[in-house]
């Protein structure tokens, strides 16, 4: 689910729309706006558990929202332009969500690879190489934890930023093949702590000292800081598989 506590894996299955089952909840206001952590940080203390026909939210007060997952009306949602269909989901979480945040909200479930940021953009990752490198440009003791910047993937092995040098180009991943379409414009979400939302390290400002501006596919500048694309092959990625840019044959890349 968008904006809550991240559920970390060993191994997901990556289909044509992403990641199996990631992103498949949003949240609405009353006017059917996206609720996100811009607009409450502390969205990241609810922890979510999810297995296709259940779900269940954790506050931090202890209480849960547990049920069988049950559609009702359509919906549509506005994701940076791009309008996302969806249904509200019947049961107790929107309840306890509006209760949770002092305002009314809805749960929305949308389809496979639908509530993603960017189009044909269901694959990010960044290297733990580039997050070291903000932390020592920032002056921090301890590594930048990557929780911050909400990637799917986080990969050893590589320089600082070597992911930027695969902008437009394919990488195998695991048993996947994605292509990387460009960098990830950084926003206020990532200068909050993981844990508690509350703001705590200015990434942008760091960012900004050493990182130059990019352009996204609609020309709007922004900091980037890791890598998004498209899955090309679907496959399964496990810890600890091999990543690594390849080359395809002009056949191959208008196949």
């Amino acid at each position: 689910m968008k904006g809550l506590a991240l559920v970390e894996r060993d191994e997901v299955m990556l289909e044509r729309t992403g990641a199996l089952e990631n992103r498949r909840f949003h949240i609405v206001d009353a006017g059917g706006r996206r609720y996100n952590q811009l607009r409450n940080g502390a969205l990241v203390q609810i922890r979510q558990e999810y297995d296709g026909d259940r779900l269940a939210l954790h506050f931090p007060d202890g209480t849960t929202a547990d049920g069988l997952v049950a559609l009702g009306e359509e919906i549509a949602t506005d994701f940076y332009g791009r309008p996302v269909t969806g249904r509200v989901v019947e049961g107790p979480w929107s309840r306890a969500l509006s209760q949770w945040a002092g305002r009314e909200l809805t749960l929305v479930q949308a389809e496979p690879g639908a509530a993603v940021d960017r189009g044909r953009g269901h694959v990010s990752m960044v290297s733990r190489a580039s997050l070291d490198e903000l932390g020592r440009q920032a002056g921090h003791e301890a590594p930048v934890d990557g929780r911050r910047f909400r990637m799917l993937f986080e990969l050893d092995g590589c320089e600082p930023h070597e992911e930027d040098t695969w902008v437009k180009r394919h990488v195998r991943i695991g048993e996947a093949l994605v292509r990387i379409r460009g960098d990830v414009g950084r926003c206020a979400i990532t200068t909050q702590n993981p844990d508690s939302g509350v703001p705590d390290f200015d990434t942008l400002r760091t960012l900004k000292a050493y990182r130059p501006e990019t352009a996204n596919e609609k020309g709007k500048k922004h900091l980037p800081f890791g890598v998004y694309g498209e899955v090309v092959e679907s496959g399964k990625v496990a810890l600890s598989d091999d990543v690594h840019a390849v080359e395809l044959s002009l056949l191959e890349r208008t196949a």
